[in-house]
């Protein structure tokens, strides 16, 4: 499959080349692969925020549905939970919630054993747009990885997961963001 990148943007050849260039001390193999990756992590973002458009939700409100699912039944969290998993900030974490309130997503009650605390929980509609979103995403999915075998999808998962932990372990607040997106 030939490579194509994005309109101005150069190849990771040429990437490296000028990188080369300006930095001589530069590793190209490990620049080509953390490359590739961040190319690959950022058009993923493009191709499942597509998808989410076409179910009339952003991949900030996925984000919320998939963590409110990866909590298990009854799909419960409260707004300070939410935000830490997704690496928000309070205010950006309700922003999200009132949008998503407002589109049937999910609802915001006062828990009624605790008054102060609030729960988001996932509603029928959230679950049924977040199960939309993972049969895309799975065809997504199993299309990027077509070309690679059982056993290199094995591996490609088993050396993926190796530097994530390097990373989580080096980094560990490395989860969230610097500012908001939204």
């Amino acid at each position: 499959m030939p490579h194509t990148p994005a309109e101005g943007e150069p190849s990771l050849d040429e990437q490296i080349a000028a990188y080369q260039r300006e930095f001589q001390d530069l590793d190209p193999q490990v620049e080509k692969i953390v490359s590739a990756l961040g190319r690959l992590n950022r058009r993923m973002n493009v191709a499942y925020g597509r998808q989410t458009a076409t179910l009339g939700m952003s991949n900030a409100e996925w984000e919320v549905l998939k963590a409110l699912v990866l909590s298990g039944a009854p799909y419960q969290l409260g707004p300070g939970d939410l935000a830490k998993r997704l690496g928000l900030t309070p205010a950006a974490m309700t922003h999200r919630i009132d949008r998503m309130v407002g589109e049937g997503l999910v609802t915001r009650e006062r828990d009624e054993t605790n008054r102060v605390r609030v729960i988001i929980e996932l509603t029928s509609h959230g679950r049924e747009k977040w199960l939309e979103a993972m049969q895309l995403a799975a065809v997504f999915e199993e299309d990027l990885l077509q070309d690679l075998s059982t056993e290199e999808r094995t591996v490609l998962g088993e050396v993926l997961t190796r530097l994530l932990r390097r990373v989580e372990h080096a980094q560990p607040d490395a989860g969230g963001r610097l500012t908001d997106l939204d």
